[in-house]
Parts: structure tokens; sequence; C-alpha cells
């Protein structure tokens, strides 16, 4: 299936509060920090777009019927929260230790934020790390076979739904993952997106 197999809704949800992307420094500090780079490298909405990545703004009051709407859209029948912090997690530190290693899963990866924030980092084509800063109200989609990683920020709290097309596959497939099919799939999807798009740009 193509990556972006369905257009994002529009009405009734607001897109004018996105969510914040940005390409990563090298920096080797606490992984709960921003990890900027100087000057700050913003990555749009149509970049993450190009990369698979799907978002939306749900507010959290009222948001089980929108939600629902959207599950229905994508076909996601499934769906349980938790609650990262730590007081709800044991062994804190190290869990969230092995949340950050680099890897893939063989479904999409949906996570609705109920309450807390925290960091989902993606790898673009060239191999950089893209993070994108997750709140209350953002739905956040990653396609199958993109390799990321999740860490929370310094607040060390979230709250999140994780909504899914069949029953829940706990997976995770570490890097290198080269030869996985899903692997493959989304590398030649992604380059079809953006050859497209910049087939599509008009010429300088």
């Amino acid at each position: 299936l193509p990556l972006v197999a369905k257009p994002q809704p529009t009405a009734p949800y607001p897109t004018a509060t996105m969510v914040q992307a940005w390409f990563m420094d090298d920096s080797d500090a606490d992984q709960r920090l921003p990890h900027k780079t100087d000057p700050e490298k913003p990555v749009s909405v149509e970049e993450l777009q190009d990369l698979g990545v799907l978002h939306w703004t749900v507010p959290v009051e009222g948001h089980e019927a929108k939600l629902k709407t959207i599950c229905e859209e994508r076909d996601y029948k499934n769906q349980d929260q938790l609650t990262c912090s730590p007081e709800k997690l044991p062994n804190y530190e190290e869990k969230i230790k092995s949340f950050f290693t680099e890897h893939l899963h063989e479904d999409e990866e949906v996570r609705y934020i109920v309450d807390g924030s925290g960091f989902f980092d993606v790898r673009d084509l060239e191999d950089r790390w893209v993070r994108m800063h997750v709140k209350a109200g953002d739905l956040i989609v990653l396609p199958a076979g993109v390799y990321h990683r999740f860490t929370l920020d310094e607040g060390n709290y979230i709250q999140a739904k994780r909504l899914f097309k069949d029953e829940p596959k706990w997976t995770p497939i570490n890097r290198p993952a080269e030869e996985n099919p899903h692997r493959i799939a989304y590398l030649k999807d992604v380059s079809e997106v953006t050859k497209r798009r910049k087939t599509a740009e008009p010429e300088q």
C-alpha cells in the first residue's frame, strides 16, 4: 500500500497547531533534551509527509468521537492506553533507554497523546535524525519500515493511546534491518514520493 493511503481529514480537525519538528544535533547529552542544531533547522509538515509520517491535531476535550472517526477512516480496530513516568513505570531509566534504541516495526506505530509530552525521532533518506515534539492533542502515525525511536522529554511524563489495525505486535526490529521486506517497501515508497515532489516543483 502507498504510504499515504488515505488523505488526512479536514474539518473538524484543526491544523493550525502542527507538530514541531527539527533536525537533531550530534550531541550525546541526555536524550530528553531538545537536541536542536545551532542555528535550528526546522522540518515542515510536508517534509514529514514525504517520510510517510502523518499528524493530526485532535483537542483532548471530547477527543473520543473525533478519534473514532479517524480510526474508522484508517481501519484502526483496537486501542489501549499507557502512562509512562517514574512513578508508573518500573525501572524507568532503563526502560526509556530501551525505547531509545533505533528500530522499526512491521506495522504502523500510531499514538494519540492524552497528556504530557515526549519526542519521536525518525530517520530521513539521508540518515539524519528528525525529532518531533508530541504533546497533548497530537495524533501521530509512523509508517511500517521507518527507523525510529522514542523518549520522554524533561517533563518525564506522557499518557498516550496506542491504536492498531489488528492485534498489537510489540516486536521491535533493531537496526540494521535492510533486508526486512517492510523496510524495502518503505524505502521504495518514500523514494517514489520524493521523486514525484521534485518533478512537480517548478524549475528555478
